[in-house]
């Protein structure tokens, strides 16, 4: 006999059965008749979470990033704590990154809406993690608080993002020091010590 679901249980089942839907079929084919087939369960009780299509796909996004979302490093050094989280997203990351901008293209074309606009990194928990690996920095001395704005702290990882989308495979590590030494650690360290890697 089948025991019943509840609560948090079932509603993971409907989001997991909705990325599940999305990473077959696409946005263009998403409905939310596909994911009750796909559940297991009745439409009552989707539409009584979420009320549209729309709702459900963001619904969806928000629980797979907050699934999948790696853990936040403790090296001791900003350098470090950046690339040991950039090499963990652009080696295991890759899949699910493209899967997600090639189908969320149609919900682009549909909804008028970039599939930036679904990345809430309030919502999936990705802003509370890096402030406190920025919080951490700066209790070190590493960076001033005042360097830190918020389109500089998600810098790195929209630069890594756009590698990712650019080659569809994984990040390669000179690569990833670029954008951390070259790029982003000036913004934030002007005066820190050229890191090692850059004299090679």
């Amino acid at each position: 006999m089948t025991q019943r679901r509840r609560g948090a249980e079932l509603e993971k089942a409907l989001l997991d059965a909705a990325w599940d839907e999305l990473t077959d079929n696409g946005y263009a084919r998403f409905t939310m008749d596909a994911v009750v087939k796909r559940a297991g369960t009745s439409p009552p009780v989707l539409y009584r979470r979420w009320p549209d299509r729309d709702a459900l796909v963001k619904a969806t996004i928000v629980h797979v990033l907050r699934e999948s979302r790696p853990a936040v490093p403790d090296t001791g050094s900003l350098r470090e704590d950046l690339l040991t989280l950039m090499r963990e997203i652009a080696g295991s990351h890759v899949q699910l990154i493209t899967v997600m901008y090639a189908h969320l293209a149609s919900y682009h074309r549909e909804t008028g809406e970039s599939p930036g606009s679904l990345f809430d990194p309030v919502a999936t928990g990705r802003a509370a993690a890096l402030d406190a690996l920025f919080e951490r920095a700066v209790a070190r001395g590493e960076v001033k608080p005042d360097r830190l704005t918020e389109r500089i702290k998600t810098l790195p990882f929209v630069l890594l993002r756009h590698e990712i989308l650019s080659t569809f495979a994984p990040v390669p590590e000179h690569v990833l020091e670029e954008i951390v030494d070259t790029i982003f650690l000036p913004l934030v360290c002007p005066d820190a010590a050229q890191p090692a890697s850059r004299l090679r």
